[in-house]
């Protein structure tokens, strides 16, 4: 199309071209152009949430879900620092997400101008990319661009500042063809390699998940695992990158990971990363793999040759798409290669990942244990930052891809936006926010978007009157000194029922599975208010006093 059209006509054109059907906003004045075109676009479902942290977590997730930019609008300066924590969590979880800024009117840049901020530098160590729009024709041009770097090698967060007077500016513009993200063709010598390695090694194991993952990947990478009895760890918060009931399937790595697959990492000869950054969560601190390892081989296959060898020396370095990986993987000959350390670490992750009774009044695993039991393996659980996700993180049973929205940034308030993200996008399958207190009162507000736009969902939150994570390194580095972790929280079944939800309020154990029953049979938002024991401080076992024992 090359008529004369306003820019945010020629924006709004470029993203249904590019195939977004959705978008997430907090709307502002300095973008009423792209609000008005919207308008006219029934191809495209605005979701107006209730603050931008809300607006960029929606995004985020979406776009982990669909493999695709999730796409974000909110205004300059207050919205754009609020935005940031969802480019955050973009760009450390290696997500395709596309932030709009309406920004100052270009003569008036520079002059400090109200709410004025320098977007492109401010989110320049954020994002993959960071940019401003000054003529309104190219905006065809800058939206391909855009799309194909969040979607190329490790993808990540795109942002780009619009100038209220340039999307009110009326000119031709070229449309751009739908992009297709570019795929790095696998080296054919790479697997040959690959296969000479496993054939010498005695202990391998692979550790999956991360930029460019999807289902097909897992897939493949799965029946391969499976063929040769290798065992497969999850990166931190990639637990739905292969099927748990897989039998090889060895658990996930990061916080509170089981001990027996720690030395089994530790002892292993052959790491295969395939995926996964090895960042610091996934490492302990890059101590569980150290970026020299001595004594082990490192084959890391990655989207992106800017992350081989950027923190790892690696034995050899793999550039390719996953899919492409994974999927010669699954087909290449491996007759020759057979290790029975795969089983053996699938049954070390089933007795890790069974919850036994804690004897504390309101027992988490035997509630996890509970929804296993009563939801679906294809449900998808959503959760921010805070101790309270690691019951999820051991016990749950993670099923098909996405089945797991977790900000591997660490960043607090991201469930319940995710869940939202999800229950719009997936409306067929049970979607679960679970939060702590303090996790939850950094975005509860978006109970707001989900009861505004029909969202079947429930809200499982973790009340123990504390800043849980904190409050457990205090106990161990400051023991008896409490300083600024105790809170004072409302009635959260009440705050709940304040949108629209159903809700209840459990303080035992025996009172979940009837609660949990009961709030399945609602439609809407179900909300079930978990009181517990600040003593049990973690999934792991640790209580309060056993660190002030210690």
């Amino acid at each position: 199309m090359t008529d004369t059209r306003t820019g945010g006509r020629i924006l709004v054109d470029q993203l249904v071209t590019q195939g977004c059907n959705r978008l997430f906003t907090v709307p502002g004045e300095s973008f009423l152009a792209v609000l008005d075109a919207l308008h006219d676009a029934p191809e495209i479902e605005t979701i107006v949430c209730r603050q931008e942290g809300g607006v960029t977590f929606m995004a985020a997730a979406d776009g982990a879900m669909i493999q695709q930019p999730g796409i974000a609008f909110v205004t300059r300066g207050p919205g754009a620092t609020n935005a940031s924590i969802g480019v955050h969590v973009a760009m450390q979880d290696s997500i395709p997400m596309i932030l709009f800024i309406g920004d100052v009117a270009r003569g008036d840049r520079d002059r400090e101008g109200f709410q004025e901020v320098d977007l492109p530098a401010m989110f320049a160590p954020l994002s993959k990319w960071s940019t401003r729009i000054e003529d309104a024709a190219r905006i065809p041009e800058y939206i391909a661009r855009a799309y194909s770097v969040a979607m190329s090698g490790r993808p990540g967060p795109v942002v780009i500042a619009l100038p209220e007077d340039m999307l009110c500016d009326e000119v031709e513009a070229l449309d751009r063809p739908k992009i297709n993200a570019p795929a790095q063709p696998l080296c054919p010598d790479a697997m040959i390699a690959l296969t000479d390695l496993l054939a010498d090694a005695t202990d391998p194991i692979a550790i999956i998940g991360g930029a460019g993952w999807t289902p097909k990947a897992r897939d493949h990478f799965q029946q391969f695992a499976e063929n040769i009895g290798l065992p497969v760890a999850a990166a931190f918060r990639r637990q739905d990158a292969i099927a748990n009931d897989s039998s090889v399937y060895a658990g996930n790595l990061g916080y509170g990971p089981n001990p027996k697959l720690i030395e089994r990492v530790k002892n292993a000869d052959l790491v295969l990363a395939v995926g996964a950054r090895l960042g610091e969560a996934t490492t302990d601190g890059f101590t569980l793999i150290t970026p020299d390892h001595p004594g082990q081989t490192l084959v890391h296959v990655h989207p992106d040759p800017n992350e081989l060898d950027h923190i790892y020396r690696t034995d050899l370095p793999i550039c390719a798409d996953m899919n492409e990986f994974a999927e010669s993987a699954a087909l290449w000959d491996h007759d020759l290669l057979s290790f029975d350390a795969g089983a053996q670490a699938h049954a070390e992750w089933l007795e890790w990942s069974t919850p036994r009774p804690s004897g504390a009044m309101l027992d988490l695993g035997q509630c996890v244990a509970t929804m296993r039991d009563t939801l679906s393996l294809d449900s998808i659980i959503c959760n921010g930052a805070g101790n309270f996700s690691g019951w999820w993180h051991r016990y749950w049973h993670y099923g098909q891809m996405p089945s797991q929205l977790a900000p591997t940034a660490g960043a607090m308030g991201y469930g319940v936006p995710a869940a939202v993200a999800a229950a719009l996008r997936h409306p067929e399958r049970t979607v679960i926010a679970v939060a702590g207190d303090g996790d939850f009162l950094m975005n509860g507000q978006e109970l707001a978007t989900a009861a505004q736009y029909g969202c079947n969902m429930l809200v499982i939150i973790v009340d123990n009157s504390t800043y849980g994570t904190i409050r457990m390194h205090q106990e161990r580095e400051y023991p008896t000194r409490l300083s600024g972790t105790d809170l004072k929280n409302p009635d959260f079944a009440l705050f709940g029922k304040s949108f629209g939800a159903w809700t209840v309020t459990v303080e035992k154990t025996e009172e979940f599975a009837p609660a949990l029953a009961e709030a399945m049979q609602h439609k809407g938002i179900k909300l079930l208010h978990l009181k517990t024991d600040i003593e049990q401080i973690a999934a792991s076992g640790v209580t309060v006093s056993g660190l002030r024992n210690k």
